[in-house]
């Protein structure tokens, strides 16, 4: 087989990425997210509202440019020597905010933490690793346990580099709400629940960053976030609800900036039920005692969702279906699949044919405020459920208890509402960690479905690797392990004095910002 191997040059960085110009920063960016990030631990979430932060403290060895093509960060070139063997070359000159110095040792030291199971961090993909070689000061090579194609992507969202001394010197806890990194913006403070600030890096690697201050704020209730977009009090708000786009973008002060997404949302369903062990490790080998272990259940679940009048009447358009959890971007997105169509008599007829011809009753779990329209969705879905004889009551959090009491315990059985951005823009991305069994998230139990994953995970060949998701499609619409909503569309209310522009990523990055003149 062709080696897959590839050089990419750090010297295309300051044309694709850096901001245009290194005057001294000004003005101050309020971001409104909806809600507040769990913790700034870079190598322990699997967020967005969390990562948006971290990407400003932080840089990782790659970076996604606008155009989301893979390129070089604290790496300066990447290539693969083996199926189980990169080489990265590191930039040098770089500083840690604190005054440590970034070099193969700090790079080791980085991976080595996010790779080391028995730290139990929550960003499980780079476990692959098997050891990290400094080669001399700025050159590593990271051997992986087995052929590992999507591994330089991985270093994007999870390969976040730390500074050694400092988190030898501190503890997890301690670390989580006081980051340090080398990014374009240093941590200046955490008002939980209220604002976390940043402040511009004057002495960051690609240059000082335009803008000299940035606050992200946590603002759940959406007619908040859109009040205070429009009356000044924040400069950039994420998820425009469906029904404001249009005011918003006709309005003087503020416009809308939408991009597609790499986002997909999708109410996970329930096979098995993990337990914890006493090393904090999951035990996701027990069946799941309610009827969601049925197949014909999750289909009859499947059927009984209306997710064209969702997407019309709840999202006013804006959403696009999907059959799996990919988009239609993603690499081994299956075309030819198709989406479950509505078809109430049909999933009655499964209940049936499962041994409840009187129906059945499950709990919906969904947050609030995360997403747009998150609990307006759950709400229609519990509905459209109830109605089909799938009797369903909903219960709803606040975000840090979702995530923390719900969905990283794996307490959300047997249905519970999520987003997930896979901004590696490959399937496995989205299938390993949340329905591979005994990934980070995964709640679901199908020996065909995770041989299917393990093999696509370790095939390099791109042109092998595609047809055997194709067979995972397949699996999913026999043996459902979500119901898959729809793509989201980003929709961000912006300032027209400040610009930016949203990526599929959703990315928000203020090294890309500057105020408009």
């Amino acid at each position: 087989m062709r080696m897959w191997t590839g050089w990419v040059w750090g010297a295309l960085l300051l044309v694709l990425l850096a901001p245009c110009g290194w005057a001294a920063p000004s003005g101050k960016v309020v971001v409104a997210q909806g809600v507040d990030p769990t913790t700034l631990d870079p190598q322990d979430h699997e967020e967005t509202p969390a990562r948006n932060i971290i990407n400003n403290i932080y840089d990782t060895l790659l970076i996604r440019d606008k155009d989301m093509k893979l390129v070089p960060w604290l790496a300066t070139s990447y290539k693969s020597l083996n199926p189980t063997t990169w080489e990265l070359k590191l930039r040098q000159g770089v500083k840690f905010h604190n005054g440590e110095e970034f070099d193969a040792e700090a790079a080791k030291f980085s991976l080595d933490r996010v790779a080391n199971p028995a730290n139990n961090l929550r960003a499980t993909a780079l476990r692959v690793i098997e050891r990290v070689e400094v080669k001399d000061k700025y050159t590593i090579h990271v051997v992986t346990k087995k052929p590992f194609p999507t591994f330089p992507a991985q270093l994007t969202l999870r390969g976040a580099m730390i500074p050694p001394k400092y988190f030898k010197e501190h503890d997890r806890a301690f670390l989580a709400r006081n980051p340090v990194g080398t990014g374009a913006f240093k941590f200046v403070r955490w008002v939980k629940d209220d604002r976390i600030e940043l402040e511009a890096n004057e002495q960051w690697w690609n240059g000082a960053p335009k803008i000299k201050t940035m606050v992200f704020r946590p603002i759940p209730e959406e007619a908040t976030r859109m009040s205070a977009l429009q009356t000044g009090e924040v400069d950039i708000a994420t998820n425009v609800p469906p029904h404001m786009v249009k005011q918003i973008k006709d309005d003087k002060k503020v416009t809308v900036s939408s991009a597609p997404s790499a986002r997909t949302i999708f109410i996970p369903l329930y096979n098995v039920q993990c337990e914890q062990s006493a090393d904090k490790s999951f035990d996701c080998t027990k069946k799941y005692p309610g009827p969601t272990a049925d197949p014909r259940v999750r289909q009859a679940i499947n059927y009984a969702v209306d997710l064209d009048a969702i997407i019309k009447n709840v999202l006013e358009g804006q959403g696009i279906r999907n059959a799996t959890t990919l988009t239609a971007k993603h690499f081994g997105n299956d075309p030819k699949v198709k989406p479950f169509p509505h078809d109430v008599a049909k999933a009655k007829k499964l209940l049936a044919e499962a041994g409840y011809p009187k129906g059945i009753d499950l709990v919906l779990h969904s947050p609030n405020g995360r997403y747009p329209k998150d609990k307006e969705v759950a709400e229609a879905v519990a509905g459209q459920l109830t109605k089909a004889g799938i009797r369903t009551e909903l219960k709803v959090y606040e975000w840090t208890t979702y995530m923390n009491k719900i969905a990283y315990p794996h307490g959300g059985g047997p249905m519970w509402l999520i987003g997930w951005g896979n901004a590696t823009w490959d399937a496995d991305d989205t299938y390993t960690p949340m329905f591979r069994t005994g990934q980070v998230l995964a709640n679901y139990w199908n020996p065909e479905f995770n041989t299917l994953l393990d093999e696509a995970q370790t095939t390099m060949d791109p042109k092998k690797r595609e047809p055997i998701y194709f067979k995972v499609a397949k699996i999913w619409m026999e043996d459902p392990p979500a119901i898959s909503l729809y793509q989201q569309i980003d929709n961000y209310g912006v300032n027209r004095k400040l610009d930016w522009s949203a990526r599929p990523d959703e990315r928000i990055d203020g090294f890309s910002m500057a105020m408009k003149q």
